[in-house]
């Protein structure tokens, strides 16, 4: 087979041309085959291979909303190079609305994965065996768990320049340093050699216009630095320069009750302002979250109820000039 031709589960897709994959995941009870498409677009220029996926947590549907309107746009079709873009790779998950798998697994949690193990754990072989081997960079969407809603924000290693310049491209208000988890996607590609950009932006259950603007405009940016965006699109800079965020902490509910934060999520807030308040339904009790420390708050729990030792607002405690 010649060089340039990408073959990807027995289809060969030669320089020029556009095909859908399909990976058959499994069945489901019912017998009916549940599969996940994988979009390939390839210019006849050589160039770099990007992959972009989303969806590896099946309820974190903005991240699956910035990789259908790349798609939907055309950005993913590229100058030069290839691109290969997987909206959804917790299918399961994105059918049920449910972070995790049917067998309970984490598929961030698996690997690179096992063909002979859970579920998740072939999928997640599956990326890594068919997909990665053919990749030079690639960038995962995600969004915040739960209630907690993130500031959209590129996540590195620290001390790695390559990924540091490509951050600053992609043009997020926040860079977070942040350790690659054990047996995560990310971790994983660290490991194959792969330099990944991990995006988080917004909530679960929730599509945030400026956060899918954000990751959108962000891999227009990145494929524009590498080449491959087509002329016909224009890139816009970045209304701010990213923050950098070296050290951070979790700001922890003191108390159970009915919370509501006052503060605006990316704001820079100083040490000892109020952040919002918690209360008792019955109007006796009212406590007043104080910040510890000046810093930018990236994250923030929008639930209307909270319980002592929630997770309530993540805050820098350090940032790099």
């Amino acid at each position: 087979m010649p060089k340039d031709i990408l073959n990807i589960l027995g289809v060969e897709v030669a320089p020029g041309k556009s095909t859908t994959v399909t990976f058959e995941v499994a069945k489901l009870h019912t017998r009916n085959t549940l599969a996940v498409p994988i979009i390939i677009e390839r210019s006849k220029q050589p160039g770099p291979t990007v992959l972009m996926t989303a969806g590896i947590h099946g309820d974190e549907v903005n991240g699956v909303e910035i990789v259908r309107q790349i798609i939907a746009k055309g950005i993913n079709k590229p100058k030069i190079g290839t691109t290969i873009c997987v909206p959804v790779i917790n299918v399961f998950g994105f059918l049920n609305m449910d972070r995790l798998f049917p067998d309970g697994r984490d598929l961030n949690r698996v690997f690179p994965g096992n063909p002979k193990g859970s579920l998740a754990s072939r999928v997640a072989n599956f990326v890594m065996t068919e997909l990665v081997p053919h990749v030079d960079f690639s960038m995962d969407f995600h969004t915040g768990g739960s209630d907690r809603f993130n500031a959209a924000q590129i996540r590195i290693v620290k001390d790695n320049p390559k990924l540091t310049e490509l951050a600053h491209v992609f043009g997020a208000p926040f860079i977070y340093y942040s350790q690659n988890l054990n047996k995560s996607f990310r971790n994983a590609c660290d490991k194959a050699g792969i330099p990944m950009l991990l995006f988080e932006g917004g909530k679960s259950f929730n599509i945030h216009n400026t956060i899918t603007n954000t990751g959108v405009n962000g891999a227009k940016r990145v494929l524009h630095h590498l080449g491959m965006l087509r002329s016909k699109y224009k890139v816009s800079q970045p209304k701010v320069e990213a923050v950098v965020i070296k050290d951070s902490k979790w700001l922890r509910a003191k108390y159970s009750g009915m919370f509501k934060a006052t503060v605006n999520i990316n704001a820079f807030v100083n040490k000892g302002q109020v952040l919002g308040n918690i209360t008792d339904p019955y109007g006796s009790f009212n406590y007043f979250v104080k910040s510890p420390n000046a810093g930018y708050i990236f994250n923030v729990n929008e639930s209307p109820i909270i319980y002592q030792g929630d997770a309530i607002f993540h805050i820098s405690t350090e940032i790099e000039d």
